[in-house]
């Protein structure tokens, strides 16, 4: 079985934890998304790009990150089983700020506007449940960003260990230095911190 069918599969399993869907609609939304691979390095977004794609990660790692004087600042990673947007840029129109890229080699399901209404027509519940998924999220993030600011480059270094652990051995540790707001020998000198504490 090829990378793309197994993650077909993947993806079959993911929407049938969603109970409100009967067999034979998951089948139509599986059979009806469209999923690529994409190679590491790949720039899904950059900026000044209006998005008109959303993606659905379902092996890999896609980082989010902005420009700002020529220093990449990274404000996000996304991994299996996360959905991948820039809803400022789609739901306005308006030019992407952040880029989007490709840290591993990727398969995603590749939605747009089209592709979505096409689908929610045959599945009439999908728009609900996509709802109740986005609301969800967003709730997330927020609370997540809420987090964020209130602690210190230490807690937020402490609390990603904690809750997404993996991400460490998956993603360089200048980038993890970046998303946490300090330099590379800031990360060194918290780890070092924390191996001492133990």
């Amino acid at each position: 079985m090829d990378a793309l069918e197994t993650a077909r599969r993947d993806l079959h399993s993911f929407i049938t934890t969603f109970n409100m869907l009967t067999p034979q609609e998951v089948d139509t939304i599986v059979d009806g998304t469209n999923i690529q691979a994409f190679p590491k390095r790949t720039i899904l977004l950059k900026e000044g790009q209006i998005s008109d794609k959303c993606y659905f990660v379902l092996k890999g790692l896609i980082r989010e990150y902005y420009l700002k004087d020529g220093d990449e600042k990274t404000t996000a990673f996304f991994t299996e089983n996360e959905p991948v947007n820039s809803f400022t840029s789609n739901n306005s129109k308006s030019p992407s700020r952040s880029y989007l890229e490709c840290i591993e080699d990727c398969i995603l399901t590749v939605g747009t506007d089209d592709i979505i209404e096409a689908m929610c027509k045959k599945v009439p519940r999908l728009e609900n449940l996509m709802r109740v998924e986005v609301e969800k999220n967003a709730g997330k993030f927020q609370d997540e960003y809420a987090a964020f600011i209130m602690s210190s480059p230490e807690e937020r270094y402490v609390s990603l260990l904690e809750k997404r652990p993996g991400l460490m051995n998956r993603v360089p540790q200048h980038q993890i230095a970046s998303f946490l707001g300090v330099k590379p020998e800031s990360l060194s000198r918290i780890r070092k911190r924390l191996l001492t504490a133990k």
